[in-house]
């Protein structure tokens, strides 16, 4: 085991969107970027996870898929099985692939049970095996008078105390502690690091004016994310370019993958007739697209948060209220230290109310070139955080192994950034 290749395994539920990936994709790479003896290993539930690039070293398997409806209930995405059926294949695989792989240290993203329970027994039997278990959160989960009860009913508390050894949160405290209000004990807190926001960087093959003629002039990036909740948002920003065609800086919508067909017509139907408005699907490496933007509009998930800041690009944050508070708390929040400037309307997270005027919208993309970027705020560590989960990595496989097997990559806790009191 010494001399063996060191193993690092992330799991991602996924059942809709691109966070958890994209989130789990930026880890992997860096830590494998920065050690040559470090494979990694993801388990992920997105169905289009074959669609991205990975560094060398970097793995997946892909679990049977299942979606979330509006109700809250999962459903599987292609399988003709029950969802009980379907999680305990999930849980299996998920179980067998550990044991396979058996990891130094397993990557937990968000769901500390995983989705329905399915990880739980892997968490068991790794523990016994002395794997490091991470938890690794957002910066914020939600409301903590919704995430409260949720985390009563599935019994997570005990989890959290007594078989995860460490929470990171990739986020700073001083924006949001995502475990306030949540009745955590202090055991908890104590093992509980905030590493800093995930750091992107231009790919080493980026997009270029051939793949996009849209770089070769000035665009505000309208952006959805995965786009399955993002069609009120998109329609809202549209209204205000076919409305107010003296708008200033063109508009260059980036739909999401997620996104309804018909609805995905139905924009590029009035986009068209639109000459200063052009919009694409998705891309898969959208970094240079978001470099090269005069500024964002975008609803202002954990992603994108993270590349506004670190492409310092000026944002309005639209962020939807329904069915989580998740991005309008990071967005009201970060509008407060003068990161983002946040736009909201309460027809934006209600289709059947009258949709928002299209007037407050066209305002707002007038002042948003002259607003100030991000970089104009002082957060220390602020984008640390690929930087200190490598440092932290490196601590627990030392944990694991022992000092002497790790080399001089391995840390003290005082390298990394803020740890919970």
């Amino acid at each position: 085991m010494p001399n063996r290749h060191k193993r690092i395994l992330i799991y991602s539920h996924d059942s809709f969107g691109l966070g958890h990936l994209r989130r789990c994709r930026a880890i992997a790479n860096a830590l494998v970027q920065h050690d040559p003896k470090v494979s990694v290993l993801i388990l992920s539930g997105s169905p289009i996870i074959g669609n991205f690039e990975f560094r060398d070293r970097v793995d997946f398997v892909r679990l049977p898929g299942v979606v979330k409806l509006k109700n809250g209930e999962y459903v599987p995405l292609k399988l003709p099985m029950d969802i009980e059926e379907t999680v305990a294949l999930r849980a299996a695989i998920i179980l067998h692939t550990a044991e396979a792989f058996d990891p130094d240290v397993f990557i937990v993203d968000k769901e500390p049970h995983g989705l329905r329970g399915e990880v739980l027994e892997t968490l068991h039997m790794l523990k016994a095996r002395g794997t490091f278990l991470v938890l690794g959160l957002r910066d914020i989960l939600d409301d903590p008078h919704l995430l409260g009860p949720e985390w009563r009913n599935k019994n997570v508390l005990p989890t959290l105390d007594n078989v995860y050894d460490e929470l990171w949160v990739y986020g700073l405290p001083q924006i949001c502690n995502p475990l306030d209000g949540l009745n955590v004990p202090q055991s908890v807190h104590r093992k509980t690091v905030y590493t800093g926001y995930l750091r992107r960087n231009l790919r080493e093959r980026a997009s270029t004016a051939a793949d996009f003629p849209y770089l070769d002039r000035p665009y505000i990036m309208v952006t959805a994310g995965g786009g399955g909740d993002g069609d009120a948002m998109l329609d809202w920003v549209l209204r205000a370019y076919e409305n107010d065609p003296d708008l200033p800086v063109p508009g260059f919508f980036v739909f999401g993958p997620f996104l309804d067909a018909d609805l995905q017509a139905s924009f590029n139907a009035r986009i068209a007739k639109l000459p200063n408005v052009d919009s694409i699907i998705f891309d898969t490496q959208p970094e240079s697209l978001i470099d090269n933007a005069t500024a964002i509009v975008a609803m202002g998930g954990y992603n994108t948060f993270c590349e506004i800041l670190s492409f310092n690009k000026r944002a309005l944050i639209v962020p939807r209220t329904q069915p989580r508070l998740e991005q309008f708390i990071r967005a009201s929040r970060s509008q407060e230290f003068g990161l983002v400037k946040m736009l909201i309307h309460d027809a934006i997270n209600d289709l059947e109310d009258e949709a928002p005027d299209w007037r407050l919208m066209a305002t707002a993309l007038r002042h948003l070139p002259q607003q100030g970027l991000p970089s104009e705020v002082i957060l220390p560590g602020l984008l640390d955080g690929l930087d200190n989960v490598n440092r932290l990595t490196d601590i627990a496989i030392a944990r694991r192994r022992g000092p002497d097997n790790v080399g001089d990559r391995s840390a003290t806790a005082g390298d990394v950034s803020q740890r919970s009191t």
